[in-house]
């Protein structure tokens, strides 16, 4: 296929997802023939208004080894199109250092933001082969530079320049009083990577001799550089102690207790990592997990294809594998950080925590690539301290799994990653919605990142040990078409596993809202819906509950459910609650579905319409609330409410099995996880969540559905379906028998080693 021919397929594929492949096959054609005639094509194509194909025809000139390639690369750090900076920035990571390069690299540094982070990750690269050119050029351009995010990640640049040259500028910086401590603290946590360095270890002893912000981030320095050079757990003694597993989400503060879920980033991921944290290490403490190859066997799951549910393939002749600890690293101040080291060194055994420092204020999850640099430090940090980790679970596309990759490689611990359709089916749902087209596909993109998000969903997949996979209806089909993943070609390599819930939790939830249905007095968490039903006008509170809990975030759509609530009958036949966000300071992602909702709904409008928007509650007390939503609440809701999931995509859906192990009745996508454990017009309703008009169809259908049942025939049904197959212990014990084989695999695979 000719260079021609390859572009115009990128720009002729049916869909978005389809162009974004194809653009691997422009790559290596472009790397194939070279020449000025390619390069003339892939230059002249990024001026194209198919904005797909201009980025395609970028990192094909990537792959273009020709100094005219690096000319026309370098000249686009500076085109008026901010998608084509962000996407040359990164495509520059492949080539070799120019001095006029640099600068332009270092000019999107100081602009920050992803661009500046690309840039930046590219300059690291470059600093192996160029350290004194990199260097010289970061203390250049900190001469001129006066804002002090921008010097701090100049600054943070600077360390990460391997060679000596840069420590004694990181000391200077460090040092100074004059300077910003914002910039100071940039500077000495680059110090603690600096081990051996001639000054080091007594400067930092000195700044950690003190108190506040910068003295904090000393003393981490200090434990960096005292660690060890790896934290792989050893081989050869995990049947005695047990297997150490860590797992991470970096976008919230995660505690035991669940109390911010459903705020910012919190959502059900932070759910699932406590409870399944606290099932792995109670399971397979009683039930311990055997992962010799005679005791692994396939089962169907509701794919197309047989996958093993276990990894196996190391011979293991001793006692049966246990995971005796669960290491869970999300965010957390530098002052947490240090008690969470110190906390770590002390548990050999059960579910703990560790706090890694990103050096700034909360951010959104699509804003947190540039905390890439202290994320990997933090997450490096935490894994040396636990002593040993035996598999590293990583689960999405974001800064946290971008950066603990980097650590894994570094210490040589294997990975298991959960590979999903993500960005992909958000891609090809706003393309079938219309949202998203070829000739806005880059502008959306330096919001959403979606290429980015893309490659690194391969990347790591291709990199992972071991992959685990969601239930999907077409599960080979979906990772081949929009993932670009054939799990067919090595089955062993992958393990379906359903997400879980902890059963425990509802059913005392649903106990606890039965009884007071009954007549019984309110518990707090059942008293605090009282008091926000009791809000509603007087004639609104006979009506049956619809019920949303999640992050509010465009994919959760939750300004999507008020639009379909609001335009339809649905509005007069039932109120709608939608638990979650953080209603006194949003994130912009918030603002955004907040002033989205407001507009459909004027807030001063929302108590008198049936609306209402509590914000965020803990995991144990939404429990309660989404149980009321079926059993009613005395004077103030009547029964049979409905629970709906209105994302645009939903791998698996843990609140959806909560709504559902609750007895209610649901709405959700027509695609996904749901798909294969909601059934059609018997426990819940399937449809095109991202159309509007479907949606508010299929929210009024099934509160029809559920206000016409006799009996609770269909609730037993729903809450057998969630015990059969998708509690947190099946998900336990089938993780547990994934991290176990890759470990036995690990192990043979040194033994070999040493054997040759």
């Amino acid at each position: 296929m000719g260079i021609q021919t390859s572009l115009d397929a990128v720009h002729q594929a049916t869909g978005l997802v389809e162009s974004m492949r194809l653009a691997d096959d422009l790559a290596f054609e472009a790397a194939r023939t070279g020449g000025t005639r390619t390069i003339r094509l892939l230059t002249g194509a990024l001026g194209s208004s198919d904005q797909l194909v201009a980025i395609a025809a970028t990192h094909a000139l990537a792959q273009v080894h020709d100094e005219q390639a690096d000319l026309a690369l370098s000249a686009v750090l500076s085109s008026e199109r901010a998608f084509l900076r962000e996407h040359a920035a990164w495509a520059l990571s492949s080539r070799l250092p120019r001095p006029e390069t640099v600068g332009r690299l270092l000019a999107l540094v100081v602009e920050g933001g992803f661009v500046g982070m690309l840039a930046q990750r590219t300059l690291e690269q470059w600093s192996d082969a160029a350290p004194d050119l990199v260097a010289v050029s970061v203390e250049g351009s900190l001469i001129g530079v006066r804002d002090a995010e921008a010097r701090y990640r100049l600054v943070e640049t600077l360390g990460l320049v391997r060679d000596r040259i840069a420590t004694r500028p990181l000391l200077t910086v460090a040092g100074d009083e004059g300077e910003c401590e914002h910039v100071r603290v940039a500077a000495v946590s680059a110090l603690g990577q600096r081990r051996g360095a001639p000054g080091v270890a007594v400067a930092l002893e000195r700044w950690a001799d003190g108190e506040g912000y910068l003295a904090d981030v000393a003393r981490l320095a200090l434990v960096d550089l005292a660690a060890g050079p790896g934290s792989a757990a050893g081989a050869d003694d995990a049947a005695e102690r047990g297997l150490t597993v860590a797992q991470l989400f970096l976008h919230a503060d995660i505690d035991a207790d669940l109390t911010a879920a459903g705020s910012g980033d919190n959502g059900g991921i932070a759910t699932l990592l406590v409870r399944l944290g606290d099932a792995l290490v109670a399971d397979t403490a009683e039930h311990p997990v055997d992962v010799r190859p005679e005791a692994v066997s396939t089962r169907d799951s509701s794919t197309a294809s047989r996958l093993p549910t276990s990894a196996g393939g190391a011979v293991h002749d001793g006692p049966p594998l246990t995971v005796s600890r669960v290491v869970t690293l999300s965010r957390g101040s530098s002052a947490g950080a240090l008690e969470s080291v110190s906390d770590l060194a002390g548990y050999d055994r059960g579910h703990v925590y560790g706090r890694v420092p990103l050096l700034s204020g909360p951010v959104p999850s699509a804003a947190a690539w540039p905390l890439r640099v202290a994320a990997r430090r933090g997450i490096r940090r935490v894994l040396r301290a636990s002593g040993g980790v035996d598999v590293l679970h990583l689960r999405m596309a974001d800064v946290g799994s971008l950066a603990a990759a980097d650590v894994a490689r570094e210490l040589d611990v294997p990975v298991v990653f959960t590979v999903a359709p993500d960005p992909h089916a958000v891609i090809q749902s706003m393309d079938l919605a219309g949202g998203l087209t070829r000739e806005n596909f880059g502008d959306v993109d330096v919001k959403e990142h979606f290429w980015f998000r893309a490659r690194l969903v391969q990347q790591l997949a291709s990199n992972a040990s071991h992959t685990v996979l969601f239930p999907r209806p077409e599960l080979a089909a979906d990772l081949r078409d929009l993932v670009g993943i054939d799990i067919t070609s090595h089955p062993e390599r992958h393990t379906i596993v359903p997400e879980g819930i902890d059963l425990a939790v509802v059913d005392r939830a649903v106990a606890e809202a039965a009884a007071h249905a009954a007549g019984q007095p309110a518990t707090p968490p059942l008293a605090e819906l009282r008091e926000l039903l009791e809000t509603l006008p007087a004639e609104r509170r006979d009506l049956p509950l619809v019920v949303s809990v999640g992050r509010f975030h465009r994919v959760k759509g939750m300004a999507t459910i008020v639009d379909a609530w609001a335009r339809g009958p649905l509005r007069d036949r039932a109120n709608l609650l939608l638990v979650g966000g953080d209603l006194t300071n949003p994130s912009p992602d918030e603002r955004e579905q907040l002033e989205l909702i407001h507009a459909t709904l004027p807030r001063e409008t929302h108590r008198a319409s049936g609306l209402l928007l509590p914000g965020h509650h803990p995991n144990d007390t939404v429990a309660r609330w989404v149980a009321a939503a079926r059993f009613g609440v005395p004077g103030l809701a009547a029964p049979r409410g409905v629970y709906v999931c209105g994302s645009l995509k939903e791998e698996f859906g843990i609140a959806l099995l909560e709504a559902m192990g609750s007895g209610l009745f649901v709405v959700a996508p027509d695609g996904g996880g749901p798909s294969t454990y909601v059934e059609r017009d018997v426990t819940g309703v399937l449809t095109s969540t991202w159309d509007v008009d479907a949606l508010s169809a299929a929210m009024a259908r099934a509160v029809g559905l559920a206000a016409g049942e006799p009996d609770d025939q269909r609730a037993a049904r729903s809450r057998a379906t969630v015990e059969h197959s998708f509690t947190i212990q099946a998900m336990a014990s089938a993780l547990a028998s994934v991290y176990g084989g890759v470990h036995l695999d690990e192990v043979a695979a040194l033994d070999t080693a040493w054997l040759r």
